[in-house]
């Protein structure tokens, strides 16, 4: 019975696991013009509705402001989100966070000119 289960762990997650990875890289840029944080997460991914960027938390000098739940990559190498964030200052920090579906995370973070 333990032979069993462990195949079954072997032929069903390992596959899987072996697959996920955290994003790449967060490229984040900040207007303070139009008060817009964009950041594009770089995750390849060659199934973007079964493994994909699922949440993307942004910080503002270490305070999370912002969370959002997302259902499925935009497309195969990246995940592009936008927001308006009207109380930046020169000075502040943004960061950016985002999650892998399966496994794994990144942050990035930019200083505001």
């Amino acid at each position: 019975m333990k032979k069993r289960i462990l195949s079954l762990f072997i032929c069903l997650i390992l596959p899987g696991i072996a697959f996920a990875h955290p994003p790449k890289d967060i490229e984040i840029s900040y207007e303070p013009a139009t008060k817009m944080l964009t950041a594009l997460i770089i995750h390849d991914t060659s199934n973007p509705q079964g493994h994909y960027i699922k949440e993307v938390d942004i910080g503002l000098n270490g305070q999370e402001i912002i969370q959002q739940m997302i259902s499925r990559q935009d497309n195969n190498n990246s995940q592009r989100v936008s927001y308006f964030i009207p109380e930046v200052k020169s000075g502040d920090r943004l960061s950016v966070e985002g999650y892998c579906s399966i496994s794994g995370k990144l942050e990035k973070e930019i200083t505001v000119k």
